[in-house]
């Protein structure tokens, strides 16, 4: 088994992880604009835990998007600046089958069941959803569609063409009213993104048998959306319009 360094801010919450042979050691706290400062000294601290050092690791992979636009960047920065100065590869992790695999994990908790597949939406704010459908095959995940924004609107019309079997991510919880959910029992919902380091670990480990590492040079964030911010003119005729 190799030694697999991950991190990831794609959402308020940053969370790391560091497997090895000898076992696994998880970190989750507030992201949002204190991640780009908390990351590195955080990851040499789960090192520290290890008795490793960044030397003995032999990848490092980070949280690639879709997401918030700063916690990818910083977690993009600082994971090839690791990588840089130790020789290192990256590992490249769709930020959204993170929280597909954190209800997998949660499912097994809970006795419930995915069904085999399951559709991750994501608050993407602006009114707008990240969202994507991923299947799982004995712990393996694979993308039955690719990451992408969409309105309330056009997901729920996706959906009514063929309803999801299992859902996850906040969106559940911040769009309850403007998506129509009856379809999913509550058992095969999971509105929290719960346990994220620990679906951080089985990723990297997955991606790394997979033989998905690249040079650091190569690795980018995932942008789903050009345009990440509204003017203040459209800020104000948003409000005007409530």
């Amino acid at each position: 088994m190799s030694i697999l360094l991950a991190l990831d801010s794609s959402t308020e919450t940053m969370a790391l992880a560091l497997t090895s042979p000898e076992g696994r050691w998880l970190f989750e706290a507030e992201g949002g604009p204190q991640a780009s400062a908390r990351l590195v000294p955080q990851a040499m601290a789960l090192l520290a835990q290890a008795g490793l050092c960044l030397a003995d690791v032999d990848a490092i992979g980070f949280g690639c998007g879709p997401g918030a636009f700063t916690g990818l960047r910083a977690a993009c920065a600082v994971v090839q600046g690791l990588a840089f100065g130790a020789g290192k590869p990256v590992l490249s992790i769709d930020s959204l089958m993170l929280v597909a695999e954190a209800a997998r994990q949660q499912a097994e908790l809970d006795a419930a069941s995915l069904g085999g597949s399951i559709w991750v939406a994501m608050d993407a704010r602006m009114g707008e959803i990240y969202a994507a459908h991923y299947a799982c095959k004995q712990g393996v995940w694979s993308v039955e569609r690719a990451p992408a924004l969409y309105t309330p609107a056009a997901l729920c019309a996706l959906w009514a063409a063929q309803p999801p079997l299992a859902l996850a991510g906040s969106a559940l919880t911040v769009f309850a009213e403007s998506l129509d959910l009856v379809d999913v029992p509550s058992g095969r919902r999971w509105p929290r993104t719960d346990l994220r380091a620990a679906a951080l670990a089985a990723l990297v480990t997955q991606a790394w048998d997979a033989g998905l590492q690249m040079d650091a040079a190569e690795a980018i964030p995932l942008y789903v959306r050009d345009k990440v911010a509204q003017t203040t003119a459209e800020r104000l005729a948003a409000r005007a319009s409530v």
